[in-house]
This record gives C-alpha cells, structure tokens and sequence, in this order.
C-alpha cells in the first residue's frame, strides 16, 4: 500500500471520530465517559501504554467504575512482552471505530500520546518491513558501544538525529534500519506532517490546566497509584517472568518499582522519580498541544469550571461542530 493509499485509509476511518486529549492527570477520564454518555459515543483508547494487559495502575487506566455504562476499546490488547507497533495500532483502531459507526455510536478517541493522535491526524509513511537480523546487529552494536547508534544516524541522517535522543535506542534503530534498507534517509520518507492534516483537527478537543494545579495533580496521582497497589502490581509483572518489550518498557514508574522491589532504592525516591518523570512527560505533550491548537484543535480550559460546567461546554462544542458540518 502506497503512502497516499493509507492515508486515504485514514481519512475514510477516522474523519467522522471526535478526539479528546490533554495532558496527563488533566482529568481526561472523567469528561470522556460522562460526555460518551450525553453524546451516545463509545471510548477509544489513544494511550500507548494502556493496551498492554496486566499494566493497569501504572498507566491509569480507567477502573471498571468508571468504565460503567461506556463501551470501551483498544485497552488490554497486547501482552506486555510483545513490541505493538504504530502501524498495528492504526490497524485495530479502524476495525473498531467500524464497528462503532456501524451501530450508529459516535467514536470518541480519549488519550495523551501525541504519536498515536499525529499518526491519526497525518496518515503514517510505509516504511519497509522489520529485519530482525539487522535490527538485533545494531542492538549489539549500542551494547558494545553505548551512542554509536546516534553518531552513525547523524552521519547519515543528521535531521533524525537531531530529534531523536541518543538513549532512545528503538527509534535509532528503526532509522538506521529504514536508512540501510531502502537508502534513503527516514526523514525524508516521513514527510507527512509537512502536509496538512487528514482529518480536521478541529475535532480534536484538548484539556488544560495551568501548569501548578497539573503538576498538583500529577503528584497526587502518583501517590494514588501506590496506595493502590502499583508496587504489588509490579511485583506480580516481575513474579510472572515478564520482561516488558520495548515499547511497554518505556511506560514510566515500573522501573523505579522494580527498582523499590530489587532493593535498589526507596519508596519514597521512586515516588519523586516517578512524579517527575511524569511532570516532564507533561511538558513535553503541552508543547505538541500547542502546534496542534494552532491547526484548529479547540482547547477546553478547566479552570475555574464546575466538572458539570466542564461537561456542558465540551458537549456543547461538539454540537456546534457537527452542526457546522
């Protein structure tokens, strides 16, 4: 399949979807299922880390109180081990949001991952199938020598390099892999976020809290999380003999619980860790809100409002546009 035919694929499945996202611990959850119900839509997962089984506290995943009367999709599709990539992803999100539509419900994508919501937006570019053999080559060769994977990107891509982290071993990977395969560079292959976007981003709503009450938020959050277990939680991951693939890895707290777990820190120094890698994460999903606001996407501020307020103007809103429509 071409690049244009995907991302045909991508405006024929999603133009009609409504998306709501915002930082994390914005309060997403709660707007999303008390709107799903006023609306009469189904929730879809845009969380990168929620569709892997097993981790539930660590990625807030919604409980099953809070999932009462909303249909809801896309979590708990994948075991932690496997690597789920963007494109199967996509995949499996067109067949659900069919299968919403087809039963007459609006499909109302709820998350925070920035990639997931670009790749919806902006169609995907086809890259090339994985080589496994390639791929473990280069794993061995960061191994050997730790940044020698962003050095010989930089020598062959410099503009991929440029925006990717020399830690960020899977996307340096990936680069390299596309780069040795096809012999052209990925950054200039992944050109479809220069293009305007394929599905109107004005059907993209995103929560918003001033930055002190979000990180007030976080960091009550975290706490939550571990009076609710999420130390046992990753206990019983280790226990189990899972060792998590390269995406659900990334999935922030679980290495500073099996850090608490190993004995290698404290509890109180993984909450703090765990707290601020979160309030980084955050910073870095307001500033794609930001580029995205700029297109269209509408913004609901918290501030100051009621939940019930909160509610009303979202609804509204969504009305208005399908009204426009």
């Amino acid at each position: 399949m071409s690049k244009t035919d995907l991302s045909e694929t991508r405006r024929s499945a999603f133009s009609s979807c409504l998306f709501l996202s915002g930082a994390t611990a914005s309060g997403k959850t709660a707007l999303a299922v008390r709107a799903a119900k006023e609306i009469d839509a189904e929730i879809v997962s845009l969380d990168s880390m929620a569709i892997y089984r097993g981790m539930d506290i660590g990625t807030a995943k919604p409980t099953f109180e809070e999932r009462a009367g909303v249909a809801h999709h896309m979590f708990d599709v994948a075991d932690p081990k496997q690597e789920y990539s963007l494109v199967e992803y996509l995949k499996a999100a067109e067949n659900v949001v069919r299968d919403v539509e087809s039963r007459g419900k609006r499909a109302l994508f709820v998350g925070g991952s920035p990639l997931y919501l670009k790749a919806i937006l902006f169609g995907v570019f086809e890259s090339p199938p994985a080589d496994p053999a390639l791929r473990d080559s280069l794993r061995r060769q960061e191994e050997e020598e730790r940044g020698s994977l962003w050095r010989a990107l930089r020598e062959v891509d410099p503009k991929a390099a440029a925006r990717l982290h020399q830690n960020d071993v899977k996307r340096l990977v990936r680069a390299l892999e596309v780069y040795k395969l096809t012999g052209v560079p990925i950054s200039e292959q992944q050109t479809q976020f220069d293009a305007p976007p394929i599905v109107d981003p004005r059907r993209v709503f995103i929560l918003t809290r001033p930055r002190e009450e979000l990180y007030r938020r976080i960091n009550r959050r975290v706490e939550i999380m571990i009076q609710d277990g999420f130390l046992d939680e990753a206990r019983r991951l280790l226990a189990s003999g899972v060792t998590l693939g390269p995406t659900a890895s990334k999935a922030v707290g679980y290495r500073e619980m099996a850090a608490v777990i190993n004995g290698e820190q404290t509890l109180e120094e993984a909450v703090e860790r765990v707290s601020q890698s979160t309030r980084n994460f955050a910073k870095r999903q307001e500033t794609w809100f930001r580029s995205l606001t700029a297109l269209g996407a509408q913004r609901l501020e918290a501030q100051g409002k009621s939940s019930d307020e909160l509610l009303h103007e979202f609804v509204d809103a969504i009305r208005a546009l399908e009204t426009r429509a």
